[in-house]
């Protein structure tokens, strides 16, 4: 569909916003594409610049487009899609994609569990846990920032380990024998902070995910409570929903 047909019941705006994504999912538009102006838009659909403007912010916000001042509004890379079906760690899913994945801990330290953290993995209030702050990246862009609060009995033993070379969830299931057998996470959308936008290097308002994810060892036992943000240009989470089917209908 290349027409914006004024007598429709779906709006401009999203018309033209189907338009401008199969523009890049027919390989029309690559990623790097500068795409065309909100004023050019707007007089070959015959819209408002406003329609124009909105069906264009929308895409920002999903990560189809992304936008840099003074220059224009291009069409972004391919997103990274991560499955939430399996149990995977970061190092294992960008080395499954042939990417080069690396870290930057930002801090690692002994701290008191907070509420949140008490109540995801079962300590008591201000009970001693490992905080693990990281910046994760991908063929030397970041792409995440992970901050991992772990429990467990010689948690602390973690920090003499090299923990930019090695994976986190490798050291546990086999130096620690910890087996990690299952997670339950949460996803929720954002717009980056001041300090989240200048390690990810992307403008502060920028899309980003939030995730919060508590991991469980072989005995249900709690083991790792990690909040993480995800660039949102960069991130999509896909999961595989089934129904139950009816006995008898």
């Amino acid at each position: 569909m290349n027409t914006i047909f004024r007598n429709s019941p779906v709006p401009r705006y999203h018309q033209l916003k189907e338009i401008l994504r199969e523009r890049v999912r027919s390989g029309e538009w690559q990623p790097g594409d500068l795409i065309p102006s909100e004023r050019e838009l707007s007089e070959s659909y015959s819209i408002s610049r406003m329609t124009a403007r909105q069906a264009i912010t929308d895409l920002v916000n999903e990560g189809v487009f992304y936008r840099e001042q003074g220059k224009g509004t291009f069409v972004s890379r391919n997103k990274i899609t991560q499955q939430l079906m399996r149990l995977t760690g970061f190092t294992e899913d960008m080395s499954a994609r042939g990417q080069h994945p690396s870290t930057q801990v930002l801090s690692a330290q002994i701290v008191p569990a907070d509420e949140q953290v008490a109540e995801h993995l079962r300590v008591p209030l201000g009970e001693p846990v490992l905080r693990v702050q990281r910046l994760r990246l991908a063929d030397g862009e970041p792409l995440a920032i992970e901050n991992s609060h772990l429990c467990f009995k010689g948690h602390e033993r973690l920090l003499d380990e090299d923990l930019e070379r090695n994976s986190l969830y490798r050291l546990l299931e086999t130096k620690f024998g910890l087996p990690l057998m299952e997670a339950e996470q949460e996803l929720e959308a954002g717009l980056a902070g001041a300090e989240e936008a200048r390690l990810l290097k992307v403008a502060v308002g920028s899309s980003v995910l939030y995730t919060r994810r508590t991991t469980y060892s072989d005995r249900n036992q709690p083991i790792e409570y990690a909040r993480a943000v995800y660039r949102g240009d960069k991130y999509r989470f896909y999961a595989r929903l089934m129904r139950n089917q009816l006995l008898g209908s």
